[in-house]
């Protein structure tokens, strides 16, 4: 009798899924996950193949600060760390070249929607560099058709995306962000922007113009560090019109840009908060600019790295939680030090949904 229940709900899930899944593999992945946690299964490594997880993850970890559970709304899925360029400041660098299967990376972004995932940003490293972009978009796709999330965005540095990228994917991507710090070409390659004979800015026309040919909101980052700060911006951004200018302050992070087992020296990028204040003075009236400060960014992002783990930078590290693929993410979230109120302060919270943001393409 005990092996009815469980039996004719696998039965009533499959019934209910069978009309939806656009593809074999992928319904199979968001099968296997209902059924997971229909029966009690998430976390406990039943029938699936781990990630190899580092060992120091599975340390214990201290006590979160609050046992109240947290909504997953926004999350930044770091899901590779390896990277073409070579920015001098970068703060998640490639120590690993670990990529979760695509399958795995599936079953953790249901899991993150089943908790209440609203917007996900995919990110690395550089996104593109995985199976030349195929990667992030099954992903992109899988997100927007299959889990149905409002919003779905990238952060690349653009030097890999094609035409034939954005007429496979473009439909279901709401945001493209693009990394650029500069449009001084000579001050891209100083920072570590630089790749052989391609421009930076000339990339970063190309990939404005395919935004808009194929209906993708186009947003530009920026980080303002010593080689930049002095930097008058406000034409190229304003002909660019971006829906969003992110600008955020050179940030430090031991074991990523600073400390002995970093893989960057960021200390020669720092600025001071006045010198950043001035940037920000100095483009007060550009109506798209986002800052950015140290204290604002530090502990207002979700990250998940690599293995799905969240990230803590509370403590000036990247120290991270246990995989949600192992403990779920109402367990693993505890650890993320994550501020709620600092990212609604700092305007994490928008509208992030192509559909809603009424553009004149």
């Amino acid at each position: 009798m005990g092996m009815l229940l469980p039996t004719a709900l696998a039965a009533r899930l499959l019934s209910l899924f069978q009309q939806q899944l656009g593809s074999l593999w992928s319904g199979l992945a968001i099968l296997f996950c209902w059924l997971r946690i229909a029966l009690g299964w998430v976390g406990s490594g039943r029938g699936q193949s781990q990630p190899q997880v580092p060992a120091e993850s599975k340390e214990t970890q201290e006590e979160p600060d609050s046992s109240q559970p947290m909504t997953p709304v926004s999350v930044n899925y770091h899901f590779t760390r390896q990277c073409n360029y070579k920015c001098g400041f970068c703060f998640h660098t490639a120590k690993t070249s670990f990529v979760l299967p695509l399958e795995e990376a599936k079953r953790g972004l249901f899991l993150l929607k089943q908790a209440g995932m609203e917007k996900i940003n995919f990110s690395g490293g550089e996104p593109f560099l995985q199976d030349r972009g195929e990667y992030v978009g099954k992903l992109v796709k899988f997100c927007k058709e299959d889990l149905a999330l409002p919003s779905v965005s990238i952060v690349s540095n653009g030097s890999l995306i094609r035409e034939r990228w954005f007429k496979d994917y473009g439909d279901y991507l709401d945001i493209l962000a693009i990394s650029c710090d500069s449009f001084n070409e000579e001050v891209n390659v100083l920072i570590g922007r630089g790749q052989g004979k391609k421009n930076h800015v000339e990339n970063l026309q190309k990939l404005r113009k395919w935004c808009r040919d194929y209906k993708v909101a186009f947003k530009i980052n920026s980080v303002i560090n010593r080689f930049n700060v002095d930097e008058d911006m406000n034409e190229h951004i304003k002909a660019l019109n971006p829906v969003r200018w992110k600008v955020f302050q050179c940030l430090l992070i031991e074991g990523e840009n600073s400390g002995e087992d970093a893989l960057r020296e960021a200390e020669r990028f720092l600025i001071s908060n006045e010198e950043f204040e001035a940037f920000l003075e100095r483009h007060k009236e550009v109506s798209c600019l986002v800052p950015e400060s140290n204290q604002k960014m530090k502990d207002s992002y979700l990250i998940l790295d690599e293995y799905m783990r969240f990230l803590n930078c509370t403590g000036g590290r990247k120290d991270p939680s246990r995989s949600i693929l192992d403990v779920g993410v109402e367990e693993a979230i505890k650890f993320s030090g994550f501020d709620e109120k600092m990212f609604l302060k700092r305007g994490g919270k928008y509208v992030w949904s192509k559909a809603d943001l009424k553009l004149d393409w």
